[in-house]
């Protein structure tokens, strides 16, 4: 039978519902663990690099050369160590109590007097590619800010920058929105991954099979209950959000929902083809997991820049339908209804949707048709 009864529809949606409700660890999934992963990417996890600890060895005692010593100490990303030798700084380098040490030459003050650029050499500690990249550009900007403004080096020049959308640069606005996007995908394919893979292992699939429901119908009833749970979850992350971690929520809630609801179609569809295909709760949720939770974290932007990854990698990407979901809730939260850059995305959500649909049917059918 392909078409839809309402009444067997209903019966299904809320034998799915108290089975929700008897399963203490669907729960633990839906509303314990998104709150640990936000509290974990709010507070525990920071990109911020503010204050890096960094050495200052003055060799000169020219006015330049100080006042040079005073623009790194002034900085709000550097926490300076000043010494007189490059020999006193390396071992605060190799213990880490410094991730750099910035050398004023001896001759600073002369080149300086003499219209010339005197060098300033920048030791990093190479261990740490971040954090070695952060200290050479900030130390060379703080340079090159010093030089324009106060050294008569050349005509002043007044920076003012401005960063639109995060003042702050502060990554706790980036972080929480795209935990949102972890939390989808664990309800969204994660759970529905067990669904019908218990139905088998539990025995009463042969049973469902023996009743006049159609193939829509059980799909239906397996999906809906843990749409209606993603939402729900996901609303209770983004009040979170807001209110707790005091991210900027600038667009509207309609956007919202059909940025999640849109996610939610190939998160559901891939977890229910996987649980139909599987039949086996273990199995299902190891590959539910290589599949979908860990693209999602590594492959998605959501910790590691796209156009950073070698391409072969930015390939794979464009196959991964958390790509396009967090940078969809990124503008939601800090530019607002950018609808020309959120339906793109919207679309290629639903096309994978209805690709993951699809297979399920298909793996579906074979049981039930």
């Amino acid at each position: 039978m392909s078409r839809i009864d309402p009444r067997r529809l209903a019966a299904l949606v809320t034998k799915e519902g108290k089975q929700i409700v008897r399963d203490p660890s669907t729960f633990l999934i839906a509303f314990v663990l998104p709150m640990i992963l936000l509290f974990l990417f709010g507070y525990a996890v920071s990109l911020d690099t503010s204050r890096t600890r960094i050495a200052v060895v003055i060799q000169d005692s020219s006015a330049p050369a100080l006042d040079l010593a005073q623009s790194y100490a002034h900085s709000p990303y550097f926490d300076v160590t000043f010494t007189r030798a490059v020999a006193a700084a390396r071992p605060m380098i190799v213990d880490g109590r410094v991730r750099g040490i910035i050398v004023i030459p001896a001759d600073f003050g002369i080149g300086v007097k003499q219209g010339r650029a005197p060098a300033v050499q920048v030791i990093t500690d190479g261990s740490q590619p971040n954090t070695a990249n952060f200290v050479a550009a900030y130390a060379e900007g703080v340079r090159a800010a010093w030089a324009s403004g106060d050294a008569g080096a050349g005509p002043q020049v007044n920076l003012s920058a401005r960063y639109w959308y995060n003042p702050g640069l502060r990554s706790r606005y980036f972080l929480v929105p795209g935990s949102i996007a972890i939390v989808m995908t664990m309800i969204g394919t994660l759970l529905t991954a067990l669904v019908v893979a218990r139905e088998w292992e539990r025995g009463t699939m042969e049973a469902m099979m023996a009743t006049p429901i159609s193939m829509a119908e059980f799909i239906v009833s397996k999906v809906l209950p843990y749409f209606l749970l993603a939402l729900i979850s996901m609303s209770l992350c983004t009040i979170l959000a807001v209110f707790v971690f005091g991210v900027p929520f600038r667009g509207s809630v309609l956007a919202l929902l059909a940025i999640a609801s849109a996610f939610l179609m190939p998160a559901l569809g891939l977890g229910l083809f996987i649980s139909a295909a599987t039949k086996n709760q273990f199995v299902a949720s190891q590959i539910a997991l290589l599949s979908a939770f860990l693209p999602t974290f590594l492959l998605s932007g959501f910790i590691f820049e796209i156009s950073s990854m070698p391409w072969p990698i930015q390939a794979i990407t464009y196959a991964v339908p958390a790509r396009y979901l967090i940078p969809s809730l990124q503008t939601v939260f800090l530019a607002g209804d950018l609808w020309g850059l959120i339906l793109p995305n919207i679309a290629i959500m639903l096309a994978f949707g209805l690709g993951f649909f699809l297979l399920a049917f298909r793996a579906t059918r074979r049981s039930l048709d």
